[in-house]
C-alpha cells in the first residue's frame, strides 16, 4: 500500500505537474552527525552503474551510501539490516525478472513504509514511469539529468516531496493517463487474474502458468477467459498488449 502523499486529492496531471516544478536548494552542513546524515540503497543490476552512482553520492557531505544490491533480494535483505531513521532507495528501472524493479518497489513500500523510493533510468518512457509511481515510488529521477538536480531529487524525495526530475513536460500529460489507466484495471481484474496475466507475458502456456502458481490448467484458462471479457479482448496475446501499454506486466526492461 502506497503512503499518503501531500497533495494526494488532486487529480494526477496536476500532482505530477507540481513534481516538476525546482525547488530551492539548502544550505548543507558538512559537519552532520552520521545518524543525522541522509542515508542511500543503490540498487542496478549492473556493477558500473552502481560504482558510478555511489561514488557521485557519497562524495557529499549530508549523504551516506549504505549498501550497493544488484537484485531486488539483496536490496531487501540490505533494507532489513539498516537502522537509519532517513533512507532513501535508488532503485534503478532494470532489475527484470519475477522480482523486477517494481516488485521492489512495492516490497519496500509494503514492508518498509518509513523508506522512501526513488526510480531512475535512463532510457525510460512514460508508461515506465507511471507504472513506478503507481506501484509506490515517490518520484523517478532521469540518469541523464544534472547531477546537482539528481542529488537534489535525493533530498527532496527524503522530505517525502514527490519528484520528477528529467523527463520532458510534455509526458507529464502521458504519465498521469498511465497512472489512471494502471488504477482502473487493477480495480477491474482480481489479484489472482492479475498475477496470471504477468505470469501469461512471459510466454508460458496454460499448463506452465498452472505449474508455476500451483493451480490446476482449467483454472487457468478460467482466469484467462474472465481476463479476456473484462478488458474487451478476444486473445491472449492482445490482453497482454493492453495490460503491458497500462504498465501491469512487463514485456522487457526499460532500460
Amino acid at each position: 500500500m502506497a503512503l499518503p502523499r501531500k497533495g494526494a486529492g488532486r487529480p494526477w496531471a496536476e500532482r505530477i505537474t507540481a513534481m516538476t516544478t525546482p525547488q530551492a536548494s539548502e544550505g548543507l552542513d558538512p559537519r552532520l552527525p552520521p545518524t543525522r546524515r541522509l542515508g542511500v540503497v543503490v540498487v542496478d543490476p549492473l556493477p558500473v552503474v552502481r560504482a558510478g552512482l555511489s561514488l557521485l553520492i557519497g562524495d557529499r557531505p549530508d549523504i551516506d551510501v549504505l549498501a550497493e544490491a544488484g537484485t531486488a533480494e539483496e536490496a531487501v535483505e540490505a533494507v532489513r539490516r539498516i537502522r537509519r531513521s532517513q533512507v532513501v532507495m535508488l532503485v534503478g528501472l532494470g532489475l527484470d525478472g519475477e522480482h523486477d524493479s517494481y516488485w521492489l518497489i512495492r516490497t519496500v513500500r509494503e514492508r518498509f513504509p518509513g523508506i522512501a523510493v526513488l526510480a531512475c533510468g535512463a532510457n525510460a518512457d512514460p508508461t515506465a514511469i507511471s507504472r513506478a509511481l503507481f506501484t509506490g515510488a515517490d518520484g523517478f529521477v532521469d540518469k541523464n539529468a544534472d547531477p546537482v538536480e539528481f542529488l537534489q531529487s535525493l533530498r527532496r524525495v527524503a522530505s517525502r516531496e514527490m519528484v520528477l526530475a528529467g523527463p520532458p513536460t510534455e509526458w507529464v500529460g502521458a504519465i498521469a493517463e498511465g497512472i489512471e489507466r494502471r488504477r482502473m484495471m487493477e480495480m477491474a481484474l482480481t489479484a489472482r487474474e492479475r498475477e496470471v496475466l504477468r505470469v501469461a507475458a512471459e510466454g508460458l502456456t496454460a499448463r506452465q502458468i498452472a505449474t508455476r502458481l500451483g493451480v490446476q490448467e482449467r483454472t487457468v484458462t478460467t482466469h484467462l477467459t474472465r481476463i479476456y471479457d473484462k478488458l474487451g479482448v478476444g486473445s491472449r496475446v492482445a490482453a497482454i498488449r493492453v495490460a503491458a501499454h497500462a504498465g501491469l506486466v512487463s514485456l522487457g526492461t526499460p532500460e
